[in-house]
This record gives C-alpha cells, sequence and structure tokens, in this order.
C-alpha cells in the first residue's frame, strides 16, 4: 500500500525559506511517472503547486513561480518542495500527491505559516 508522509512544515517569516519533504512508501518513487504539491489555506478551495515528473521536469503555478523548487530524490524516496521568499499568503496546509488506482493519494498534510 503507497503511503505519503510530508514534513517540514513550521513557522517562517516573510522573506525566510523552509524545506518541505514528503517520504514515498509501498513503492519506489522511480515508478511513479509524477508527483505533485497542493496547498489548502483557510476557507478556500485546494491549490495546485507543482509538479514533477519521472525525469525530473517541473511546472509550477503562477504564484509560487520563481520562488519554489520542486525535485525527487530517488535515492531517499521522497519528493521535495524548497519553498523561498516565503509570503503571508503561502499559509497553508501543504499535501504531496501521487496517482492512484483508484484516484489520487494524498498525504496527512504539513502545515505552513508565514508572518509578516
Amino acid at each position: 500500500q503507497v503511503r505519503l508522509v510530508e514534513s517540514g512544515g513550521g513557522l517562517a517569516q516573510t522573506g525566510e525559506s523552509l524545506r518541505l519533504s514528503c517520504v514515498v512508501s509501498g513503492i519506489t518513487i522511480r515508478s511513479i511517472a509524477s508527483m505533485a504539491w497542493f496547498r489548502r489555506a483557510p476557507g478556500k478551495e485546494r491549490e495546485w503547486v507543482a509538479t514533477c515528473t519521472g525525469s525530473n521536469t517541473a511546472t509550477y503555478a503562477d504564484s509560487v513561480k520563481g520562488r519554489f523548487t520542486i525535485t525527487r530524490d530517488n535515492g531517499k524516496n521522497t519528493l521535495d518542495l524548497k519553498m523561498s521568499s516565503l509570503k503571508p499568503e503561502d499559509t497553508a496546509m501543504y499535501y504531496c500527491s501521487a496517482p492512484g488506482g483508484d484516484g489520487p493519494i494524498w498525504g496527512q498534510g504539513t502545515q505552513v505559516t508565514v508572518s509578516s
């Protein structure tokens, strides 16, 4: 059974950086074609943040482009999200996601709070 566990969230001030990590178990990340990070801010819909393919080709939402970097570490079996120049509007619960047979698989999330 595939399981995703996020970590690395916390409290940051505007302009600071955080690095999120999503540990994948139950499957080798090399066999997953594409994985993504999403986020949900209080009172808002879930928002796509970034996607990384098996060849480490990355795409980003306009709101984070140039500030966030998504990467896959095949050795550690993780999907990482480096977040720089954080803004208060980046405050959200962050989730990693992978495709599953019955729909997307989600982790439990990690909270990121950015103070001004």
